[in-house]
């Protein structure tokens, strides 16, 4: 089943800030710092402090984020919030993948990563979407 999460990109603070919400909603943080992580080999040491994947699961309540981690990017007003689509198989994220790319800017193609299956576009309205799925999901 693919569920639908607010997904927010910090820059550098991440950490502090799903601390924060966690404050206001209550629940369960898990925080996964990039050094920590199967992508510490590929970071710059500027990064490996950053948050690469953090999660507040509150009751009905979900909030997916991590730090801005494209260094060919900057992050502006706009473009650190995303509709985060995750769960479910390969299949239905293609599909979902495939709708939503016409007439879109294509930041990440749909394919397997070293945490699973993922993918980005902004689509034809400039809203920013995200895809992943487990490796065998």
């Amino acid at each position: 089943m693919t569920t639908l999460t607010p997904y927010l990109l910090f820059d550098g603070n991440c950490h502090q800030a799903m601390e924060f919400y966690k404050s206001c909603f209550g629940g369960e943080l898990t925080v996964t710092k990039v050094k920590d992580s199967p992508a510490e080999d590929r970071m710059p040491p500027g990064q490996l402090n950053k948050a690469i994947n953090a999660r507040l699961k509150s009751g009905n309540v979900e909030i997916s984020a991590s730090d801005w981690l494209r260094l060919d990017q900057t992050p502006v007003h706009g473009n650190t919030v995303c509709l985060f689509l995750s769960g479910g198989t390969f299949q239905e994220l293609q599909a979902l993948f495939e709708k939503l790319s016409e007439d879109a800017e294509v930041t990440d193609t749909l394919k397997e990563m070293f945490f699973g299956i993922y993918g980005a576009l902004n689509d034809k309205f400039g809203v920013r979407w995200m895809f992943t799925a487990a490796k065998n999901g």
